[in-house]
């Protein structure tokens, strides 16, 4: 099975390695991206968008939901899935996140199985595939 590719964009190194860690783990190949900025030029060189981007929401020069909106506006990003995944656990941050065209919002701390599951939850991951 060929493997799908994800997108980890964080500004903590921690957090991007603990997150690549578990994509791959179900069959992701994954690149990191500091910001949201690094994560647009990154894009802009690759041929096959991502199908999915995990997006931390407090970061430097681009913030997650500036990452979303641009994406979103972008008709050759727009078929990727993304996961904002933040420590933002406000009810109208996460509505303004779904609301610039997020698809799941992951409250951090979360588990490996908590983030499994929203991938199964997404499609993204065969259901069961944590065990």
């Amino acid at each position: 099975m060929t493997p799908m590719r994800a997108m980890v964009i964080d500004d903590s190194r921690a957090m991007r390695m603990i997150l690549k860690r578990i994509v791959t783990k179900v069959n992701f190949e994954a690149v990191e991206a500091g910001d949201g900025k690094e994560a647009m030029d990154l894009l802009a060189d690759m041929t096959e968008v991502p199908e999915l981007a995990l997006i931390d929401w407090n970061m430097p020069n681009m913030n997650g939901l500036e990452f979303v909106t641009k994406v979103r506006a972008d008709p050759r990003l727009r078929e990727m899935t993304l996961v904002m995944v933040t420590t933002e656990s406000e009810q109208s941050q996460i509505v303004r996140a779904l609301a610039a065209g997020a698809h799941e919002y992951v409250i951090k701390p979360f588990t490996e199985g908590a983030m499994i599951e929203k991938l199964a939850l997404l499609g993204l991951v065969p259901t069961g595939a944590n065990s």
